[in-house]
């Protein structure tokens, strides 16, 4: 028997199980991409891309971006060649489910979890692993990242090698959105919980070993959920916002977060030397993702800065049924790390999302921020994107490419090798045509992005609109 009562749903009805966002089934390998234009000789290694792909027809429920199996789409890049593989994460849970031949865990907003009749009593009544949401290499260790669970590993093939917690040091898991000081090599993390400590953050060396625990951040006596955080020389960045979790209204068919936004939203900076966390408050907001942060200044009375996509409230789901609008855009906060103040200001107005840059800069000041946006037209789903912009933090000014009928994912940068400047190198992403279903891998480059790819290599399956990747390069293996 199942744990909750399943709900009606209706899986055709979802906007995020169609069109481009669609799962695929077939794992497939291509030795040689048929490519249009030239990759450029200079790009030697792999561009890896995570995201939602449920491997059985959903049930109960479906939650984008937050339900879904795990799978891995991989571009080899080298010798202005191009190689294809794709993944999935399989995860005990999908084993379950390949053996009973559907799917047997709901979607989280459902609560249906098999007993131990169906799938053993080592995954009954607990929640199914989803490390569907991004992909991140530290220490050797190519890791599937869920949403504040444990990742899983895979190798070098993208092939799932088994869940990995860091030697028993973190078992409750870590964020979907680690950090990774470019300088230390050390990899930042959060965890949230449902249970006290209900916030947590950890430090794991850049030889993969745990250097600091997880450490409960003060000031947080409820279950929130947060999905990104920020880095800087000095501080961990973590942005609260009114997304609580609410379990008593889930277990009654509801749903199980509630915006709030009469409490506002809360910037916590936590020294990273293990000092008193420094808050801040402004009105609600709510972001998925921030763009990057940095120390405006050597003293440590210095504002911090952090870039970030901002939404008016909780943007999760979004069918089209829902009539509420919602605004957003590029933002910048300066917090004050002495007084605990906070100034919020928009810097671009476009409807944007999936913000990076050269991750070189993580914590550090940047110029060049990449997101995918949308060009105005009125048949794209919820989260849908069909241009990729560029905001120059210098002067103001965007730089756009329209994709046209391509459905485009978020960019990737890859640094021209021995090059150190943010305009030497290319942006990457996946893209797909809304008209015929095909998926390209595309490859700009970052002195004229407008100009739009100087490659395109036709993907042999077609690519759903995912999450988040990025690009290793070979030397670094």
């Amino acid at each position: 028997m199942s744990t909750h009562t399943p709900p009606r749903f209706d899986p055709t009805r979802v906007p995020h199980l169609l069109g481009s966002f669609a799962p695929v089934t077939e794992q497939v390998d291509v030795a040689d991409l048929e490519v249009t234009g030239e990759i450029p000789a200079s790009l030697d290694g792999l561009y890896v891309r995570n995201g939602p792909n449920p491997r059985f027809t959903p049930i109960g429920s479906y939650l984008y971006p937050i339900d879904g199996d795990g799978m891995l789409h991989g571009v080899w890049l080298s010798e202005g060649r191009a190689r294809y593989r794709n993944r999935f994460v399989r995860t005990p849970a999908m084993r379950a489910e390949e053996r009973a031949g559907h799917a047997l865990w709901g979607g989280v907003e459902s609560m249906i979890m098999p007993d131990a009749d169906q799938v053993g009593p080592e995954l009954a009544g607990d929640f199914k692993d989803l490390p569907d949401i991004n992909v991140v290499r530290h220490a050797g260790r190519l890791l599937a990242l869920a949403e504040s669970a444990c990742p899983f590993q895979v190798d070098a093939g993208l092939t799932t090698l088994g869940r990995e917690d860091f030697g028993g040091a973190l078992p409750a898991g870590i964020t979907a959105h680690p950090k990774i000081d470019p300088v230390t090599g050390e990899m930042v993390v959060f965890c949230y919980a449902l249970e006290p400590p209900y916030l947590t953050w950890s430090v794991i060396g850049r030889e993969g070993t745990l250097t600091r625990g997880p450490t409960p951040v003060d000031g947080v006596d409820e279950p929130l959920m947060i999905h990104d955080m920020a880095l800087t020389g000095r501080y961990v960045v973590l942005v609260l916002a009114p997304a609580f979790f609410d379990l008593d209204a889930a277990m009654a068919g509801g749903s199980f977060l509630a915006w709030r936004p009469e409490r506002g939203t809360r910037v916590v900076l936590i020294p990273r030397d293990g000092g008193a966390p420094v808050w801040a408050a402004d009105e609600a907001f709510w972001l998925w993702h921030t763009v990057n942060a940095y120390d405006d200044g050597p003293g440590e009375r210095d504002p911090v800065v952090v870039d970030f996509v901002q939404w008016s409230r909780l943007t999760v789901g979004g069918g089209p049924d829902d009539a509420e609008p919602v605004s957003g855009g590029l933002a910048r906060a300066r917090i004050d790390p002495a007084a605990g103040g906070m100034a919020r200001t928009l810097l671009d107005d476009s409807r944007v999302e999936f913000p990076r840059v050269d991750d070189r800069r993580i914590g550090r000041r940047h110029r060049y921020t990449a997101l995918a946006t949308q060009s105005g037209r009125a048949d794209l789903l919820p989260g849908e994107y069909d241009a990729v912009r560029w905001y120059d933090t210098e002067t103001g000014e965007s730089r756009v490419w329209s994709a046209g009928n391509l459905s485009v994912g978020e960019p990737v940068f890859a640094p021209e090798a021995g090059r150190h400047s943010e305009e030497h190198g290319y942006w990457m992403t996946f893209a797909t045509d809304r008209t015929d279903g095909s998926s390209w891998f595309l490859v700009i480059p970052a002195q004229d992005p407008a100009s739009g790819p100087v490659a395109r290599a036709r993907i042999p399956v077609r690519v759903p609109l995912g999450l988040h990747g990025c690009w290793l390069p070979t030397e670094e293996t």
